[in-house]
């Protein structure tokens, strides 16, 4: 499953002349992508997805989402497991499954499986 989290954008910068910034979801820090997002500002919130920003939003509308995954107890999870791998896998043993770069993966079966966290 891929899910997106809002978060406001505390800084701006430029990394490989790609826009950057830094994002605060609920008071964990990540370094975020901006380019689909030219037009935001500091103190802006963005939804994220695997480490790009990819529309704006309302706070009021982040802070009902941000309420509903810390109720779920999600938030920390999904952004403690990001940029750990990405891919799907089935079976028994350690590291069977496919997938890289950033984001999250599911497996099922005995054993850890895929290549990432959630």
């Amino acid at each position: 499953m891929c899910l997106a989290v809002p978060g406001r954008i505390t800084e701006l910068g430029e990394r490989e002349g790609l826009p950057m910034g830094r994002v605060d979801f609920n008071g964990l820090r990540r370094e975020v992508c901006l380019a689909y997002v030219p037009e935001a500002q500091v103190g802006d919130w963005v939804v994220v997805h695997v480490g790009f920003a990819i529309s704006t939003l309302d706070e009021a509308e982040a802070q009902r989402t941000l309420a509903l995954l810390d109720e779920l107890g999600e938030l920390h999870e999904l952004l403690d497991g990001e940029g750990e791998g990405e891919g799907e896998g089935e079976g028994e043993g350690e590291g069977e499954g496919e997938g890289e770069g950033e984001g999250e993966g599911e497996g099922e079966g005995e054993g850890e499986a895929g290549g990432g966290a959630r």
